[in-house]
Parts: C-alpha cells; structure tokens; sequence
C-alpha cells in the first residue's frame, strides 16, 4: 500500500470563480468554464488562436486541410482508415501520432502527425510556428489540439457525404506525451465526443500539485520543475510558477472539468511511477465531483492497472474499460455500462488532503 505523508497544497475550487463567487447554477458554469480557458492559456498552455479560414478536399482516404492567417498558410494531411465493418457515416477516432489501443472494427481511425505541427524540441519548431510565428508564447499541447480542431473543421465543412465520417461523433486519444495532448484537445475543443487520453500522467490527468508531493515523499515522478525545462508544450509563463504551485490558480482536475459533462476515460499505468499514479488517481477523483455536479457520473471513467515498463501496451484487463466508452459513446449503445472507476487498489488516496471543497447541484 503506497500511502503519501506531510502537509499537502489543496487543488483550487473549479466552482468558485477569481472574484470569489460561487457557482450555483449551470448558465454560471458555463461562465466558470470559460475563466477556467482563459487561465489554462495564460498561465500554462498558452493561447489558443481564433478560428483561422480553413478549405478542405478529400481523395484516396486522406484529407488535404489548407489554414491560412494573414496570408500565410499551411497545410495538414491527415489520413482516414476506413471501418471494416458498420455502415456509413462512421464514427471516428482522431489519433495523435497513431493510435495504441483496440479500435471496435465499425470506427475510422484518422491518424495525425501532429509532431509536424509543432515539434517536441526546440521550441517554435512546426508548421503552427510558421502560420502564427516562432515567438508566439503558445505552447505545443495547444498547437496540437489547434490541428485537431483544424480537423475537426474539415469534416464538418466536407460532409458526411465525401467523407463518411459523422462529425458529431468523433473521439480522441493518444498515449504518453499524445495523451497530454489528446486531453488538451478535448478540453479545448466542445465538440469532440469521447476524450480518451492513454498514460499521459503528469501534463495530462496528473495534478501538479500532487505530483509535487509526490516527489516531496521520494517517488520519481515527472512533476512541473522538471516537466518545464526540457519540453515546449507549455506557455514560457509557466516556468514562473513551476516551483510556486499555490500561486497558480488552477491545476488539471480543472482541464478535465472543461471536458464536462462530455465522455472522458482516463487510461493510466500505475507500474510507472514517472507517470505519477497518486496523482492521476487523486486529480481525477477531484474531477469526478464536476462530473457528479452536472449530473454525469458515468460519463467519466478511470482505469488503472499496474503493467510494469510496457508503457502505451493496453493489458487486456482494460481492454473492456475502454470498449464501455467506445460503445456506449462513440456506437450509441444505451445498455453499454461506463460505470468504469477502477483505481489501483494498492494506491491509498486520502482526498481530503487535497480537496477542502465541495461541490454544488448543477444537474
């Protein structure tokens, strides 16, 4: 049993807004939520920028998207693997980078190379940089949850009729640092369905605040001192909070809560301790009450099993955590049950050392 000790920073109330007032009602929500964007972008992720002109074709199973901002453009060519079985228009799943979990046989995979938009290192590297610029302070996570939109935009603007694919019923995932990704995606973008983020750990599901704890009590965890000085997915401004966690005004239960009340599964590896287990487990906990608060619970599931070093290889005991999601709500299968809340039972989470708030009825 792995059990965490010491004094502990508590995670930011998603329901109370800078000025100090509650959120009571679901139109405030609304409004809570669109606080909590503006803090992610300034403070962490950067901005996202306005919706750009985008002209999409579609041949041979590949989308040709042109973006162009002030005369300049770029453009992403984004492929679609078919469904071997099911019936047009087919669901879909974006994946960034490709995909490492089962797809059911009847949903399209569109695999994005999203490192082409904004590459991993240096900072400023990418086809987002040259649209908007190498000194923009946008980070990575958001760059490539930018392409997912451009994606997104596509396939509303071709058609069901050239593409196959039902726009309104689309997911997203990727694992490891695509899992940061993908969950930034669906945050930032209301119209992806399902969010499916596959061990992303600290970036992703993972608390910052917990994560230092973590690393307080001697785990070797990815936590935001060290996450900030190799990788460009965050905003330059983060680095001036990285070691000041209780002056940043939010933390990723809070990115999840901007996915509420749509589909969310969480996959994390509690064999990893670099992906922080604690932390994932008790962040998503803190998210959950936002599920509860707009009268969803089982819209948001967490599975977490132990695989040792086989990071990004779902082990066949989840295989079923995730096709309740893909079923229930990618295939619309009302039966299917996504009542899927399995942490690893040898975590030993006390929430209230992290959680001093409550949460309203919102439903």
């Amino acid at each position: 049993m792995v059990v965490y000790s010491g004094d502990a920073l508590k995670l930011p109330d998603p329901f109370t807004f800078l000025n100090g007032s509650k959120v009571t009602t679901a139109a405030q929500w609304q409004c809570r939520k669109e606080e909590i964007s503006a803090l992610f972008q300034r403070y962490e992720l950067g901005p996202m920028p306005a919706n750009p002109e985008v002209k999409a074709t579609f041949s041979s199973n590949r989308l040709s998207i042109t973006v162009t901002v002030n005369g300049k453009a770029l453009t992403m060519n984004p492929t679609i693997r078919m469904p071997s079985s099911g019936q047009a228009p087919y669901p879909a799943l974006i994946a960034l980078g490709a995909a490492s979990i089962p797809v059911p046989a009847n949903v399209a995979v569109i695999s994005y190379n999203n490192e082409e938009i904004a590459a991993t290192d240096p900072r400023g590297r990418g086809k987002f940089f040259d649209l908007y610029g190498s000194s923009t302070t946008t980070g990575g996570l958001v760059a490539w949850g930018w392409g997912v939109s451009r994606i997104m935009d596509a396939l509303e603007q071709l058609g069901p009729e050239t593409t196959k694919i039902d726009a309104k019923r689309v997911a997203v995932t990727g694992c490891s640092r695509n899992g940061k990704g993908a969950m930034v995606s669906g945050a930032f973008d209301q119209r992806i369905r399902l969010t499916i983020p596959q061990e992303g750990g600290s970036g992703a599901m993972g608390c910052w605040r917990i994560a230092a704890q973590m690393k307080k009590n001697g785990t070797n965890v990815e936590d935001a001192a060290q996450i900030v000085n190799g990788d460009q997915w965050f905003t330059t401004e983060f680095s001036k909070y990285v070691n000041a966690l209780d002056k940043l005004p939010h933390d990723h239960h809070m990115l999840a809560a901007m996915i509420a009340p749509r589909p969310f599964l969480v996959i994390e590896n509690s064999g990893i301790d670099y992906l922080g287990p604690i932390s994932s487990y008790g962040c998503a906990t803190a998210a959950k009450m936002v599920y509860e608060a707009l009268g969803a619970p089982d819209a948001m599931g967490f599975s977490q099993t132990a695989h040792g070093n086989s990071h990004c290889q779902l082990p066949s005991n989840q295989n079923g955590d995730l096709a309740a999601y893909f079923n229930r709500f990618l295939l619309d299968e009302e039966s299917a049950d996504s009542k899927v809340w399995k942490p690893d039972p040898n975590l030993n989470l006390d929430i209230k050392r992290y959680v001093d708030w409550t949460a309203p009825d919102l439903a």
